[in-house]
């Protein structure tokens, strides 16, 4: 119905590191190649977690749009924007929430999983309990077909998914719109108005999934509809409703095989990070004091690659042969750790060079990141307003 878009935001709560690169940002730089990206800084859902010190949000966003640049994110191939510039998706967020269930929320895995990660921190708020609904709001202001997310987010692409559903079902009412649509079938010629009603019919009747997407096929292929009548027709084909919000599809990222720096997940908090444009120095020190297999004491004892986090980096950073060869000389004591670390130094830094290139001159001249996402706001509230024409004349807002 809608145009093919990606949508996706990160919370600025500081410096980026090689765990977001290889986790998110090295996915979004493919991705833009590919197809319509709208990519934003999340900065009211840092104050979801944040909210009693927010002074780190403005320099942690200007820093991490730096990062996205150096990383590759193209400003030519995606949208980048900052979510508070745009005010519409709370007001989406409101509008969503008069129709939420509160069990919806509650139910959201990871907010008791995060309320226990999170202990020292009251997050008895409103606003981290509605956080999965701004989620929602952000996502679906720009009608976006497909979320990049890791299998852990996939019950918040769900939920999404239902908060559409029942939107459309409660609000999508149209006078007069079976009239309207069967106006527009005709509007499709015959052979295809046929075709449309038959394949209609195995879908309402008995619940053919494949009719339903080859009629969906066939509509996106009719030059001749103005987008209204493709509005109707989707939304005639599951019943009587118009779709005025797009059913986001989970678009699953391959998890970030790159733990920290001692084996666990890589966190700035935990302090075993190393950052997208962290100094030469500073990276080859990190790396050459990295735990190894603790059954290597001596330069002369074996040691198991598989209980060494060095080797997760190899995994990641390393071709076979270079594998092959720390894998032989770990274990047989043939070669030494600090020799064993030095091939990940070399690919990190090799990694870092162009990120740290492209980033100089936004350093140097800041008002060319300003810039970037002046457009870039202009560009997504466009499409967040076209939403919200169409969301408040369907809860009768529209006066």
């Amino acid at each position: 119905m809608y145009p093919d878009r990606v949508v996706s935001g990160m919370r600025p709560t500081g410096a980026l590191h090689l765990g977001h690169y290889h986790g998110a940002l090295k996915n979004w730089v493919k991705l833009q190649s590919e197809l319509p990206c709208l990519f934003f800084v999340a900065d009211w859902h840092a104050l979801t977690t944040h909210y009693d010190d927010p002074s780190v949000i403005e320099t942690s966003t200007w820093e991490m749009v730096i990062d996205w640049l150096a990383a590759g994110v193209d400003p030519s191939q995606s949208t980048l924007f900052i979510q508070s510039r745009v005010p519409e998706h709370a007001e989406l967020h409101l509008l969503l929430s008069m129709a939420t269930p509160l069990g919806w929320l509650e139910r959201v895995p990871t907010y008791k999983d995060q309320q226990e990660k999170l202990a020292d921190r009251d997050l008895a708020t409103y606003g981290f309990l509605g956080y999965p609904l701004l989620q929602a709001a952000d996502v679906l202001i720009y009608r976006a077909s497909q979320v990049p997310v890791g299998e852990d987010q996939i019950p918040h692409i769900e939920m999404m998914r239902e908060i559409s559903r029942r939107f459309n079902h409660l609000y999508g009412k149209e006078k007069g719109f079976e009239e309207k649509a069967r106006e527009a079938v005709k509007k499709l010629g015959s052979k295809r108005s046929k075709l449309y009603q038959e394949l209609r019919t195995q879908f309402q009747e008995q619940g053919n999934e494949e009719a339903l997407e080859q009629a969906k096929a066939m509509l996106d292929d009719a030059q001749n509809l103005s987008m209204i009548d493709r509005e109707r027709l989707f939304g005639y084909l599951e019943g009587s409703r118009k779709l005025i919000l797009t059913e986001p599809q989970a678009l699953l990222t391959e998890a970030s095989r790159l733990p920290g720096l001692d084996g666990a997940k890589m966190s700035k908090s935990y302090g075993n990070a190393i950052a997208l444009r962290e100094d030469k120095d500073s990276v080859t020190k990190k790396v050459r004091t990295m735990p190894t297999d603790p059954q290597r004491v001596r330069r002369t004892d074996p040691g198991d690659p598989g209980k060494c986090p060095v080797w997760q980096f190899h995994r990641v950073y390393s071709d076979d042969a270079v594998r092959q060869w720390v894998d032989k000389g770990c274990r047989s004591a043939g070669i030494g750790c600090l020799e064993c670390k030095q091939p990940v130094i070399d690919a990190i830094l090799a990694e870092q060079q162009p990120m740290l290139e492209r980033a100089q001159q936004y350093i140097d001249d800041p008002s060319l990141v300003r810039a970037i996402i002046a457009d870039g706001c202009d560009t997504a509230r466009k499409l967040a307003q076209d939403t919200m024409r169409d969301v408040r004349e369907a809860m009768g807002l529209g006066y």
